[in-house]
């Protein structure tokens, strides 16, 4: 059994070494979460503790899923700021632990950010995966949509290039 459970700006700086700890696993798993090789967990901690300014300013919102007291994935939701672009957010950082996959962490933790999008008034999400992931199966079967892909977008861990996909999803009617 898992829950979920939104991490406020005073619990997230508690988190961030679990946080890390899920970002080292991806990037060791190949991952291609914005990071390359070499990468460790000192690495992965400062990423996230600058990530905090954000979560205080609640313009980045972050989740933990929990697994007997162990934190297996994360997600987070980027909140627009521009006048003109309040209706949308972005999602990032979708990291599930290799321990815990295929349980249905991914889409639990992507439906808890796509209500919260409601929530904070954005019915439209992006977000971009690396071409023919297993993140990209996730979000294809899920109800996103492909609106393209370029090559040679971004490194994967090991350095090599490789193609994105973006998609996007209306929730209006979905969640």
């Amino acid at each position: 059994m898992h829950t979920i459970a939104r991490l406020p700006a005073e619990e997230f700086e508690r988190c961030v070494k679990e946080l890390a700890d899920l970002l080292v696993d991806a990037v060791d798993d190949g991952a291609s979460v914005g990071f390359v090789r070499p990468f460790d967990h000192e690495d992965a901690a400062a990423w996230w503790r600058g990530q905090a300014p954000a979560v205080a300013a609640g313009s980045l919102l972050v989740w933990a899923c929990r697994e007997d007291g162990a934190m297996t994935g994360t997600i987070s939701l980027a909140l627009a700021s521009k006048p003109n672009a309040r209706h949308r957010a972005e999602i990032v950082k979708l990291m599930v632990h290799r321990d815990a996959r295929g349980r249905g962490l991914s889409r639990a933790l992507l439906a808890t950010a796509e209500r919260a999008a409601l929530d904070a008034g954005a019915d439209l999400l992006l977000l971009d995966t690396e071409t023919g992931s297993t993140a990209e199966h996730v979000y294809l079967t899920g109800g996103w949509t492909r609106y393209g892909v370029v090559p040679d977008y971004a490194a994967s861990p090991d350095g090599t290039l490789s193609d994105c996909s973006f998609f996007y999803k209306r929730l209006t009617g979905s969640v």
